[in-house]
């Protein structure tokens, strides 16, 4: 046999492999294209986000991110500090900016009680860090009204909107909130945004 009679096999060979390996290729490119026409929308996410008025009348929002202006879902009335230096350490209201949610809590047990959400430390335009921020109200760690005035809500004398420098919300209002965002889920809670 000639050398033109046995590279004109090997050659039909590989051309038949080839078309092969490229009929194989298609239909599986040609799938995951379909894949990604179909993949599913990213789930929703959500935001705080605290709007400084005055340091006892300020609001804050449970905010759904969505194309166009984002969707308010509940507001709250709040407090933040009792000055409006944000560089007052455990005095003034919270520097603006974006916050991390680090935990949540029902039944926290410490200087404060209860209902929280403790939310990252940030520094103020001057560079002081601000630390042991949270969410939260006044109530014993079970939740309920106590006794003493740290854990017992009065609107008035003294006005409990006051705080050392976190954000405040009445005892019913926290609940609510607690319950929308186990209703939507604490991991799409992305964070806190501080506005003036």
């Amino acid at each position: 046999m000639g050398t033109r009679a046995r590279v004109a096999p090997v050659f039909l060979a590989m051309t038949l492999v080839g078309g092969l390996t490229a009929a194989a290729v298609a239909p599986a490119h040609a799938g995951a294209t379909a894949e990604r026409a179909v993949a599913p929308a990213a789930a929703p996410s959500y935001y705080l986000k605290f709007d400084k008025n005055t340091v006892t009348n300020s609001k804050l929002y449970l905010m759904k991110s969505v194309a166009g202006p984002d969707k308010v879902i509940a507001s709250y009335k709040a407090g933040s500090g009792t000055s409006t230096n944000t560089c007052a350490v455990a005095k003034g209201w919270l520097p603006n900016g974006d916050y991390k949610i680090e935990f949540h809590r029902k039944n926290f047990d410490g200087i404060i009680n209860g209902y929280v959400i403790k939310i990252s430390d940030k520094k103020c335009h001057s560079g002081t860090k601000r630390t042991a921020l949270f969410i939260h109200s006044e109530m014993k760690p079970n939740g309920k009204q106590g006794s003493i005035e740290s854990e017992k809500w009065t609107n008035s004398n003294p006005n409990d909107y006051y705080s050392n420098g976190c954000i405040k919300l009445n005892p019913s209002n926290i609940k609510n909130l607690f319950g929308k965002v186990d209703a939507v889920g604490w991991s799409k809670l992305t964070k806190l945004k501080v506005v003036s």
